[in-house]
């Protein structure tokens, strides 16, 4: 059976279901090509960009429940090194808002973000993996498991680092392995976090407490590959104990809970972000370090620009997978994406590194963040809206 539609969208994945129901809520006929997602222990903290632009979609509705406002984050030096920069503290209220962000379990951003696509008429599911793409002249075409085939003028692959749309349009990425494994649990508290992220730089990389609802926070523990296994095979009363002395009790005593995700780290960018039909998004764009809080962020920004363009184009009758339009997207795109990566992987690189004078240019630039308030509001504002991009979504605005 051969299905034809205006987008098929390959992964169902955050940045995939909100490419799918910001097209289908603009009334483009889509297809959403994915199988059920998997159990995730992780959480995420999404920008108050990302949250404007799920609020327009009628998502965060769902959301709102099971999220915890990041209203201040803090930066804390635990290095144990000679050159130790001071304690930095973002808070919200200094650019005017009530909180940077949200926190939020990735199943119930999953689930509010399947309600609103199930209840959208333009949207039709498969929940089965694709097992072939190819790219024609005009059109593309996705295999399905079950032998039928969706046929689109525009592929979004949204289908992570191992991405076959990627592949299928030939698109090469620039590819490093790290040195570091991330534990991502989350764990109850006795003292309450007070709305409050804090970044523990050490010399394995960043250890990261993030407010969820209630006495609860969710930890992501940047270890080496095999520490990572070791620490995540624990038991609860080990693991808590360790979690609490890493902290330094500033959350009082811990509690883990049962799930546990180990992920390695690497950073990875496609060479092209869209070619040849295919439009990516995600981590089939990108891979990088969970520092903060860019990378789903930066998905859900790739989301939000490949819908703006596929509906400026179908306004103008033009076809929404010529080469004109996927250049524009990789042009609105790049320099986001490249800025993300130089500074999560300077970040990462400067914590693991032992040479006195990049510990140094460290402290120095956080130095100055504590010290210099229109740097210090300059960063956070980039951060949580970066003028590289700006999508009518994380704008808050409706596109049609």
């Amino acid at each position: 059976m051969i299905r034809t539609t205006r987008v098929a969208v390959v992964g169902g994945g955050p940045a995939g279901l909100t490419a799918a129901v910001a097209l289908a809520a603009a009334g483009v006929e889509t297809v959403l090509i994915a199988p059920p997602a998997p159990t995730d222990a992780r959480t995420t903290a999404l920008l108050a960009s990302s949250v404007a632009a799920l609020e327009t979609l009628g998502v965060w509705d769902g959301c709102r429940a099971h999220a915890a406002p990041l209203r201040r984050l803090r930066l804390a030096d635990d290095t144990g090194r000679l050159l130790r920069p001071p304690e930095v503290t973002f808070d919200a209220g200094e650019i005017g808002l009530d909180a940077c962000g949200y926190n939020i379990a990735n199943r119930h951003l999953l689930a509010a973000l399947e309600a609103r696509a199930a209840a959208l008429p333009a949207l039709r599911r498969r929940w089965e993996p694709a097992a072939a793409v190819t790219i024609g002249d005009t059109d593309a075409a996705v295999a399905l498991a079950s032998g039928e085939k969706v046929v689109a003028p525009l592929v979004i692959g949204a289908d992570g680092r191992n991405s076959l749309c990627r592949r299928a349009a030939g698109i090469a990425t620039d590819r490093r392995a790290g040195a570091q494994t991330a534990l991502a649990l989350s764990f109850a508290h006795s003292r309450p976090h007070r709305d409050t992220s804090t970044e523990f730089h050490t010399a394995d990389g960043p250890f990261t407490t993030v407010p969820l609802p209630g006495g609860r926070s969710s930890l992501v523990w940047m270890l080496g590959p095999g520490m990572a296994k070791r620490v995540a095979a624990w038991d609860d009363a080990a693991l808590s104990a360790e979690i609490e002395r890493r902290m330094h009790s500033i959350l009082g005593k811990t509690e883990v809970e049962p799930e546990r995700g180990v992920f390695p780290v690497a950073m990875e960018t496609a060479q092209r972000l869209a070619a040849n039909r295919v439009a990516l998004i995600g981590e089939a764009a990108h891979v990088m370090p969970p520092i903060g809080a860019q990378g789903l962020n930066l998905g859900l920004r790739d989301a939000a620009q490949i819908a703006e363009l596929v509906l400026a184009a179908r306004r103008a009758g033009e076809d929404v997978g010529a080469e004109g339009l996927l250049a524009r997207y990789d042009a609105l795109r790049r320099p986001d994406v490249t800025t993300r990566r130089l500074a999560v992987d300077w970040l990462n690189r400067s914590l693991l590194s032992d040479f006195l004078p990049v510990q140094a240019a460290r402290g120095l630039g956080l130095f100055a963040l504590q010290r210099i308030g229109p740097l210090r509001r300059l960063v956070m504002r980039e951060g949580i809206a970066p003028s590289a991009s700006k999508p009518a979504l994380m704008r808050g605005e409706a596109v049609h």
